[in-house]
């Protein structure tokens, strides 16, 4: 249903209700197709370069998908076709653009005298956060379709982007590397934001060991060379840093007190003093000086891509990001926090591991492999107890 307001802008009208639940305030509401498909747009995700060549990741949604948009068309035309879940969107209350001096353009305005929204009738109101496959779908839909849909009146980008990985990671096939990389929108410090932080800290530097080799967001430019994903080498550094990533930043954005760990704790989680003392760049460099050694070490089966080789594959590295703990750990006394590459590198030498036979032959992919290899490597460097 659409009116018209004293400022003579066009406005859909729908009943709707609040909801308040621990995120805020938002409402829900049975809309017509039509109107969303008018007034919905979606922010495909995006990498934009700042000067200081940091990755700026923007936008939330996953990439229109042809054969599924066709599929839902399809699907919409069926006697007993229903979409029973939410379409979950976000509107800004005032429209800035439209907006003077003299006059505030409103994109959302509820009449709780009536349970009535206003939403302006215009094509950039309602940004997706859930479901743009739905609405794509029902594109030119001639017929009565009503949305229940989740309304959200200036949700920040760090919320719209939780529900987004939230929704999806539980329910849905999301690509764990988006999901691991949507953290990086916190405004506030997670053992997430942390963790994404250093993987792309590595991945873009010029002399670091792993320049190149990370497949950002999952997907991999040059194949050839990116061999680890993001969310393999992030998971990896978090389970270092908490034993429950969620609850550390749901405390955190509460603004309660995280008590640092100490005694079997500390070395079970032996960079978590470290994030919760604001020591990220400390993190990075550790890893960073660790697979400096490795690379120095092992020079060929590291930089080689043949599929032979394991080493820099998800094989070799979750092996060495387990063995990462022990030698740590046992050189830290020496040195403190921060253990140098040339350290590490003196530790690595007396590892007697022929590169040629880091392969699959010999540690096969899997869990069995990575053991095998990390089995290896803690005899051979006598810390095997």
């Amino acid at each position: 249903m659409i009116s018209e307001m004293s400022n003579r802008h066009k406005y859909i009208e729908f009943k709707c209700i609040p909801v308040m639940q621990p995120i805020g305030s938002f409402y829900i509401g049975a809309i017509d197709s039509n109107d969303l498909v008018n007034i919905s747009y979606a922010d495909v995700r995006r990498i934009e370069k700042e000067q200081r060549n940091i990755e700026l990741v923007l936008g939330i949604q996953r990439p229109l998908k042809d054969n599924r948009i066709k599929e839902i068309k399809k699907y919409v035309n069926l006697i007993d076709a229903t979409f029973p879940t939410s379409i979950i969107v976000s509107v800004e209350q005032v429209n800035e653009e439209l907006s003077t001096d003299n006059n505030t353009v409103y994109n959302a305005i509820y009449d709780s005298d009536r349970n009535v929204m206003k939403l302006l009738n215009n094509s950039k109101v309602a940004q997706i956060i859930d479901g743009q496959h739905r609405i794509a779908g029902l594109e030119n839909f001639d017929g009565i379709f009503q949305l229940n849909i989740a309304l959200f009146v200036d949700m920040d980008v760090e919320d719209q982007a939780m529900v987004f990985a939230t929704i999806n990671d539980k329910q849905t096939k999301v690509n764990r590397s988006i999901v691991a990389d949507l953290f990086s929108l916190n405004k506030k410090r997670s053992p997430q934001k942390t963790s994404n932080f250093i993987v792309r800290l590595l991945n873009s530097e010029s002399d670091s060991p792993f320049k190149g080799k990370i497949k950002i967001l999952g997907t991999a430019d040059d194949k050839e060379r990116e061999t680890i994903t993001q969310a393999t080498f992030a998971k990896n550094i978090l389970k270092y840093m908490s034993r429950d990533p969620i609850t550390d930043r749901d405390r955190i954005k509460r603004g309660k007190k995280i008590l640092q760990v100490e005694g079997k704790e500390e070395e079970r989680y032996f960079l978590r003093n470290l994030f919760l003392t604001d020591q990220d760049v400390k993190i990075a460099k550790i890893i960073w000086n660790y697979f400096f050694a490795v690379q120095e070490k092992w020079p060929n089966a590291w930089s080689k891509v043949e599929r032979e080789m394991v080493l820099n594959k998800s094989t070799g590295f979750i092996a060495l990001m387990r063995f990462l703990k022990d030698a740590y750990l046992h050189l830290r006394a020496k040195e403190g926090d921060v253990v140098s590459k040339n350290t590490f590198k003196h530790f690595f030498e007396n590892i007697d591991i022929n590169e040629k036979d880091i392969n699959r032959n010999n540690y096969v992919p899997g869990s069995g492999g990575q053991s095998q290899l990390y089995n290896d490597l803690m005899e051979k460097s006598g810390l095997q107890k």
